[in-house]
């Protein structure tokens, strides 16, 4: 168990993890959840990847978290006849539906989003190629766009296209999605990412098609589009997490709005008491670098000064160089952004009327702890639930979330702050738990005689949501309690 960094490293898979050793190392370096991204690879590829970080979990006594991020609609031009071109400044280029999937020229090239030519008006503009193609629509006829180059230079095959200022119409959840989702069941993911959320339906739907797959996974909502930003308070309501997707987002909405919106959807996910990973390009020059640059330094750790539960590394561990140096620097980064007073501190929910039991405990629980001497909170939970309320508020004090169910163990793993601890308290009498708990702790080395700490449990072991005392106990004066 790695009980030093609060925050979280969600780490996506491909190429450059599929070697059991860098797999391991990343595991004792302390990544906390693994993505597994939809758009590339094919579902063996997946499996495959799955068995070797359950592998390398049991190896080293962990419990690593599973996303399945689905592709979403990514809407794509087509394909050229020779591979590329190259656009000029200035010149005339069409994107025509109707074109063969690999007919395009120096003039055309096709699309396989039909209703492009719906969602576009004359002046509109199109970015190709997360932004490196700027086109500015001029009208549409039939099937065909036409539009003049306003950013040229190289152009290959299927890059994607994004509208300035969003408002492009396809559906959150295509057709391999809801396959995907079905294998997302089938792996036993714990959390599922929906692409291209545009508001809070689209958050049920895939909910409900986990649900009928069989599945209890959390969803993550990745905010890339114009349109989540507008339904930012729904989605964040309708979501167990969220993930600030800077890459399509950015190019939505442009470069230089992104901090902003960053800031404000990790301050209205804590609000809400609802996760949030903060994604794309974090460590980007460590695709190939040793080292990161300053600049993507100072991005991690201002995510973490901001209040982000997770950070999240895409191609620089699924197709790096590095995998397991760019974790190393990561983690690195993350506490020493912890030792700032900015995270140790918390006003959270302070003038607010709680809604549950438990959300009363873990935010009476947390005040006591950062006033008073303690050296960890152990919360004895089925659904990990008071954890993730207690994760919420600010603090250097260490969260044991003490669960005998798997599912939650892994869940806990992205929640800040938290540290799942495996262990089943239905199997000793009720009298006894808080004594036998902490011993479990002491024998992991975790805490010694005279620790202060903080336990909260429910009257009931084995019953979700019935969290409803808080009680400070002395390491070596525990005795047992009467029912």
């Amino acid at each position: 168990m790695i009980a030093k960094r609060r925050t979280k490293i969600v780490v996506s898979l491909g190429p450059s993890t599929d070697r059991a050793k860098a797999m391991s190392a990343m595991v004792e370096q302390g990544i906390d959840v693994v993505r597994l991204n939809m758009s590339h690879g094919s579902q063996d590829d997946h499996r495959r990847r799955v068995e070797l970080v359950r592998d390398a979990a049991e190896k080293h006594g962990r419990s690593i978290g599973l996303l399945v991020d689905l592709q979403g609609p990514k809407i794509r031009i087509g394909e050229f006849v020779n591979g590329k071109i190259q656009l000029r400044n200035g010149k005339n280029f069409s994107i025509d539906s109707a074109l063969g999937e690999r007919e395009g020229n120096e003039q055309v090239v096709g699309t396989s989003y039909t209703s492009l030519v719906d969602d576009v008006n004359s002046g509109d503009r199109l970015l190709l190629d997360d932004g490196n193609i700027v086109l500015e629509v001029k009208k549409v006829e039939g099937t065909t766009i036409l539009t003049r180059v306003i950013v040229g230079g190289e152009l290959s095959n299927s890059k994607g296209i994004n509208k300035l200022g969003g408002g492009l119409s396809a559906e959150a959840l295509t057709e391999k999605d809801h396959e995907d989702i079905r294998f997302a069941a089938e792996i036993g993911a714990d959390y599922l990412g929906v692409s291209f959320v545009r508001h809070g339906a689209d958050v049920e739907t895939a909910r409900m098609l986990l649900r009928a797959a069989g599945s209890d996974a959390h969803v993550i909502s990745k905010i890339e589009r114009r349109e989540a930003i507008d339904n930012m308070i729904e989605i964040v309501t309708a979501s167990d997490a969220i993930m600030v997707a800077r890459g399509d987002l950015g190019v939505e909405i442009g470069d230089a709005e992104v901090p902003a919106v960053q800031k404000s959807l990790i301050s209205e996910a804590r609000n809400q008491n609802t996760i949030v990973i903060t994604a794309t390009q974090m460590m980007q020059s460590m695709v190939s670098s040793p080292q990161p640059t300053r600049a993507e330094v100072s991005d991690v750790a201002n995510a973490v000064l901001d209040g982000t539960d997770a950070v999240m590394l895409s191609a620089e561990s699924a197709v790096g160089r590095h995998p397991v140096k760019v974790v190393a620097a990561l983690n690195r980064i993350c506490l020493a952004a912890e030792r700032h007073r900015k995270v140790l501190v918390s006003g959270h929910r302070m003038e607010s009327r709680f809604d549950s039991a438990e959300e009363t405990i873990a935010m009476a629980t947390m005040y006591t702890a950062n006033h008073y001497n303690v050296v960890g909170i152990l919360t004895l939970t089925e659904s990990g639930t008071t954890a993730k309320l207690m994760s919420r508020i600010s603090s250097g004090i260490p969260i044991y979330g003490v669960t005998r169910n798997e599912e939650t163990q892994r869940r806990m793993s992205l929640y800040r702050g938290v540290y799942p601890l495996a262990y089943d308290a239905t199997e000793v009498p009720r009298g006894d738990v808080n004594r036998a708990v902490i011993a479990e702790l002491e024998s992991r080395g975790l805490v010694k005689d005279g620790d202060r700490l903080i336990i909260t449990k429910g009257d009931l072991s084995g019953v979700e949501g019935g969290t409803n005392s808080m009680k400070i106990v002395k390491v070596g004066d525990v005795v047992g309690e009467r029912d």
